[in-house]
């Protein structure tokens, strides 16, 4: 049988969803996404990196990387 994936836009919809599958006896799972450890470590360090002012505007990054002439 064929597998659907749901992307609902707010809770509502999340809870309407799993209401209907409920209803209608539709076995499902629920997932909560979460993304990979490197990501969120690195996250948590350009987030600490902001709060303790160490962040660059768009154009000091830019001359800071590239050389437009």
């Amino acid at each position: 049988m064929e597998s659907i994936v749901i992307h609902p836009e707010s809770s509502e919809q999340l809870k309407t969803v799993k209401a209907v599958l409920k209803a209608l006896k539709i076995q499902f799972e629920a997932q909560t996404p979460s993304l990979p450890d490197h990501v969120l470590k690195s996250a948590a360090k350009s987030i600490q990196q902001y709060e303790e002012g160490e962040s660059l505007s768009f154009e000091e990054f830019a001359d800071k990387h590239f050389i437009l002439k």
